[in-house]
């Protein structure tokens, strides 16, 4: 699933295709696409012709296109990727995509906007309302590459917690847009066992791999994301390549590149872990 470096690449990309244009047609191809839009895919479509796009933005994994124009002053359109979610910036004569799923025209006959995705988990819909920050994702929390995030509100809720750091680092209500790469990547960096008690951190130690996932976070920004596959590209349909940097994340059985002790891969909340099992030894009473 994309994660917040992923996201952040996207939104960057619409910004500048689509901010300040004025819709004129929207076109449903698959149901799911729009199932959160409760009054369905007619509503959905007419809320956006003839409305004008005034930005994009973002918090922690989710989309939001603030709207201008006819209709309620304050609506957006609130989009998130999911698994496999795509919005791609095409050419109006260019072929639909095989899993196209909405496409968005302009009055300008300029490249359209398509939301394209295999799994159809991902999906897009209207927020009465939500040009400031939709109330669907209002108790999202703030991530760290956000100017008003609080470090030490973070550090004193992350130790609050009785939990294992990297279930904590999951949880999108304490700290967003963080997800299974990026977290493996910032406790390697940290020599922490994703199972070690939140409760055992020192405020330093919070504070330290708060450093590690900005920077990890940073890192993936700007190459673009990370692709293991081709579901994940930018809105030019290219791919991101922080792949090639990382430490832990999908790297099993490959030497650690700080000790060369092989890297190894458990389970963990129905998906996999990657840690150094020398430079991250599990702790004596883990939280899992």
């Amino acid at each position: 699933m994309p994660e917040l470096p992923e996201v952040e690449t996207v939104r960057s990309g619409l910004a500048k295709w689509v901010t300040g244009r004025r819709v004129s047609r929207v076109e449903v191809h698959h149901p799911r696409a729009v199932r959160r839009h409760a009054p369905g895919a007619d509503h959905f479509a007419a809320g956006l012709v003839g409305r004008t796009i005034t930005g994009v933005r973002r918090r922690g994994k989710y989309l939001w296109l603030p709207l201008d124009g006819p209709g309620e002053p304050g609506d957006a359109v609130l989009a998130h990727l999911g698994m496999s979610g795509q919005l791609l910036v095409q050419p109006a004569d260019a072929p639909d995509e095989k899993h196209l799923r909405v496409r968005v025209g302009f009055a300008d006959g300029g490249p359209e906007l398509r939301f394209v995705d295999q799994r159809t988990f991902g999906g897009l819909s209207l927020s009465a309302g939500g040009a400031d920050l939709p109330a669907e994702i209002a108790h999202i929390a703030r991530d760290p590459a956000d100017p008003e995030f609080d470090d030490e509100e973070f550090v004193t809720a992350l130790r609050r917690r009785h939990t294992g750091v990297k279930r904590a680092l999951l949880d999108q209500t304490l700290i967003s847009g963080v997800g299974n790469i990026y977290a493996d990547e910032a406790l390697w960096r940290a020599k922490l066992h994703w199972a070690r008690p939140t409760e055992t951190m020192t405020r330093p130690a919070a504070r330290t791999l708060l450093g590690y996932v900005r920077e990890v976070l940073g890192e993936a920004l700007r190459a673009g994301g990370t692709s293991f596959d081709t579901l994940y590209v930018n809105v030019n349909g290219e791919s991101g390549y922080f792949d090639r940097s990382l430490n832990a994340y999908g790297r099993d059985g490959e030497p650690c590149r700080r000790c060369g002790t092989p890297i190894r891969r458990e389970p963990f909340m129905n998906r996999s872990s990657y840690r150094c099992p020398r430079c991250q030894p599990r702790p004596r009473h883990p939280r899992t």
